[in-house]
């Protein structure tokens, strides 16, 4: 998978970059694994904005993914590979030898016509086999990763993303995340052997503001640029610094103040993610 560039045509055509989607093979999704999500652009149930920027976007449905995979013992054959406008990865078509299909995230190296399978453990150690994390031997890695058993999974779905395991501890497991964070996870978790796919979707160029309103984002305006009454760095004659350090509108700091509050799942990281780390994986 590479990175498309155009002719510039237009100013923005010079920079704008594309993920290639010749891998994409499906020509229409399956329907009865569509549905259609209300759209809140930021709105809570009031109709007051709670988040800001956010706009409807392009008219899209969502795919129904499979993140438990916990049809063990029954195979499944990758029939499609297909574009999902909700996340930044492709999702792969399954069909089970049972008649059953379902979505999941494409891991890398997933292609059609390869088979794959869920089970406790014994399974070999290939990309789209899901297993315990107990079960996978230590170096692997690994993605879609659960944080309660049978929940499905919550951590490693993002494209390119993956986790290695590190070691057992116990009924634990170490695992080292895409953020270079370290943390015990319950050897009874499901995971999903490989990377995800897609790598190359974070090295893609915007190049003009259309292209963000079709993702639902609304245009931003600096805080220099408004009045004081409106914003702490607002106000000035000509530009200004604002004299102080980073604000949100609200007066709290913003560029890398932490503001994660004590959570009872903090005894299970080992170390904390690195400031400004290099994302693994």
């Amino acid at each position: 998978m590479a990175i498309k560039t155009y002719r510039p045509l237009t100013p923005s055509r010079r920079f704008y970059t594309n993920v290639d989607s010749s891998d994409i093979t499906a020509k229409a999704s399956v329907r009865s694994l569509l549905v259609k999500l209300p759209v809140h652009a930021g709105r809570n149930s009031n109709g007051r904005i709670t988040s800001r920027h956010r706009e409807g976007g392009a008219k899209k449905l969502y795919r129904i993914i499979d993140f438990k995979r916990n049809k063990f013992g029954i195979e499944g054959t990758v029939k499609a590979i297909e574009y999902d406008p909700y996340r930044n990865c492709r999702i792969a078509l399954l069909s089970y030898a049972d008649g059953e299909k379902t979505y999941i995230i494409q891991p890398k190296g997933l292609n059609v016509g390869d088979t794959i399978m869920s089970a406790e453990s014994g399974l070999d150690v290939r990309t789209g086999n899901c297993m315990k994390l107990k079960s996978i031997p230590v170096g692997t890695l690994v993605h879609n990763i659960e944080l309660k058993p049978g929940k499905g999974g919550q951590m490693v779905r993002s494209a390119g993303g993956s986790a290695q395991i590190m070691g057992r501890d116990g009924k634990y497991v170490s695992l080292r995340l895409p953020s270079s964070e370290m943390r015990y996870v319950l050897g009874e978790c499901l995971a999903t052997i490989g990377s995800v796919g897609n790598e190359e979707f974070g090295n893609i160029v915007i190049a003009k503001a259309g292209r963000q309103r079709h993702l639902g984002i609304r245009p931003q305006t600096r805080g220099s640029a408004m009045n004081p009454i409106d914003h702490p760095h607002g106000g000035g004659e000509g530009k200004t610094n604002s004299g102080r350090h980073p604000v949100t509108p609200w007066g709290k700091p913003t560029k890398g103040a932490k503001t994660r509050r004590k959570k009872h799942s903090d005894k299970l990281i080992i170390t904390r993610r690195k400031p400004n780390a290099k994302r693994v994986g």
